[in-house]
């Protein structure tokens, strides 16, 4: 099933998700290659692709798991989790209609 996993970024989060953001990426890209994850990406704190210094307020990651337990555990697992960057985040059943 899919699930969509909304995390919320600390207060200038940017230093840190700098720091933690390769393996991050990397992790992502291991479910990618897997053909696990629908989309993912941040949510940037202007309107605009490249908000540069005003960073971002969060991440959305909608992928495959076998479970909500799974998922839960996949998303404390995050390196942005362990560097500090988010605040907190929720995971939740999505149906893909489109």
């Amino acid at each position: 099933m899919l699930y969509a996993i909304i995390s919320e970024d600390v207060q200038d989060s940017l230093p840190k998700r700098k720091v933690a953001r390769p393996d991050h990426i990397a992790r992502l890209e291991k479910m990618q290659a897997q053909g696990r994850v629908i989309v993912g990406g941040p949510l940037p704190a202007t309107d605009d692709d490249d908000p540069g210094d005003a960073g971002f307020t969060g991440s959305l990651v909608i992928a495959e798991f076998e479970s909500l337990e799974e998922a839960e555990a996949w998303a404390k697992e995050d390196p942005y989790v362990k560097a500090g960057v988010y605040a907190s985040s929720i995971v939740k059943p999505f149906k893909r209609v489109f």
